[in-house]
């Protein structure tokens, strides 16, 4: 079984690039079904979760192949017809946002239950209650959704998402951008991730009013064309990566980091005594900070809490949770939006953390703890690169398991720690586990 081999305890320094936002690119390659012309998409992580789509795109019939490091071309001129391989559809979340685009184009397909981290239920009425609202009808059992669309095609309506869904927003807008007429989606969610696509299928020929914006107006055309369109740098790598520099105590420059993407994410740091400079499209973190958390006024424990965009992102709690066992004081850390995401804490536990799980949802962490290495194993790939800085930072060796988590969302990540100094080897040994 693939595993790190980590030895902890050195600070990491250095200049590192995020790269391209893997929940952006995932529904810009399903948005290139919905075109019979050629999409080049730029900046592209070439990660596992990627593959696999390109994989289940290429089942759909369309040409998908890699023109560069980070660069994809694919063309859809023929589509459906085609019954997706459940085992490949069950490795990742990212197949549910193939049922859009094909409804919109193919008039629908029958789609194994989509697969991704095990960090709680993760609902899909969402996707279907919108898709019904422009014309779709569903049925499903326990191997299959199947989705069509009725007579007359498609229609665009006025919804409103009874969750604030990144994937359910991103199907909703794909299958309106080829509705008759305009679709109103309100409660829609506005992540970074679900900003690229929307300017995608605006380069594409759709009009969309409110981008970035809780309510999006999607005016429906006959067709899309093809194009070149470029996916933005991950956000979610580069607070990861903050935490990095703070759990090592080294001095990190983050190049193209998209600071106008990380005003919750720099808050949030700064509650854990974190300071980051930006500098132009850089973001610098000075080594050695003091990292003493914030008390709230009036001397009251402070939190960490995610939400929807623009709160602190859900995705970066698994990393706040690692680093804050750095620093010094008592923080309160509240996962509100999927209750198994907290459950890795017991393998800080066993490296010396000291912190309380209260419940699914919150851990309080009382710093600092001097880490030490140990044996873990990756649940999903936010807690594996949380556990990953963990053990960058601990003293002593680390041995992490079922590193294929982390690297469905972290392209190279080996290397490019190595390139900052990091004591870490990837090995393919079946032995000891």
């Amino acid at each position: 079984m693939p595993k790190f081999i980590v030895e902890g305890g050195r600070p990491l320094n250095g200049t590192i690039r995020p790269a391209g936002n893997k929940n952006a690119a995932l529904p810009m390659l399903a948005a290139t079904l919905l075109t019979e012309e050629e999409v080049v998409i730029e900046n592209v992580p070439a990660i596992k979760d990627v593959k696999t789509l390109l994989e289940l795109l290429r089942m759909l019939g369309a040409e998908a192949e890699w023109t560069g490091e980070n660069e994809v071309r694919v063309r859809a001129r023929n589509v459906g017809g085609v019954d997706l391989d459940a085992a490949a559809a069950a490795r990742i979340r990212a197949s549910i946002l193939l049922a859009g685009p094909m409804l919109a184009r193919a008039g629908g397909m029958r789609l194994p239950p989509p697969g991704g981290d095990v960090i709680g239920r993760r609902r899909m009425d969402t996707h279907f209650l919108a898709l019904q609202r422009l014309g779709a009808d569903f049925e499903y059992d326990r191997d299959t959704f199947a989705i069509t669309a009725r007579p007359g095609g498609l229609q665009g309506a006025d919804i409103f998402l009874d969750e604030p869904s990144v994937t359910a927003t991103e199907n909703t807008v794909m299958a309106a951008s080829l509705a008759k007429g305009t679709t109103r989606l309100r409660n829609a969610a506005s992540e970074p991730h679900v900003q690229d696509l929307c300017r995608m299928l605006v380069g594409m020929g759709c009009e969309i009013d409110g981008i970035g914006s809780n309510t999006l107006e999607i005016h429906g055309v006959e067709r899309l064309r093809g194009g070149r369109f470029r996916v933005s740098a991950d956000h979610i790598e580069v607070g990861s990566f903050i935490g990095l520099a703070a759990v090592t105590r080294g001095e990190i420059t983050i190049q193209d980091a998209a600071p106008h993407f990380l005003d919750s994410t720099l808050l949030g740091f700064s509650r854990l005594g974190i300071q980051v400079e930006i500098r132009g499209e850089d973001a610098f973190i000075p080594g050695n900070q003091e990292m003493r958390i914030q008390m709230d006024l009036g001397g009251y424990t402070p939190k960490i809490d995610d939400g929807p965009w623009p709160a602190f992102p859900a995705d970066l709690t698994s990393i706040a949770l690692v680093t804050a066992t750095q620093c010094k004081g008592t923080i309160l850390i509240h996962e509100k939006m999927f209750e198994s995401r907290m459950f890795f804490a017991d393998r800080l536990v066993a490296m010396g953390a000291q912190l309380i799980l209260c419940d699914p949802h919150r851990v309080v962490v009382i710093g600092p703890s001097q880490l030490r290495g140990g044996v873990v194993e990756s649940p999903d790939i936010r807690a594996g690169m949380g556990l990953l800085i963990a053990a960058l930072g601990a003293q002593g060796q680390s041995e992490i398991y079922n590193i294929s988590q982390i690297e469905r969302g972290y392209e190279r990540i080996d290397e490019r720690l190595r390139a900052l100094g990091a004591n870490i080897e990837r090995s393919d040994s079946r032995e000891d586990r």
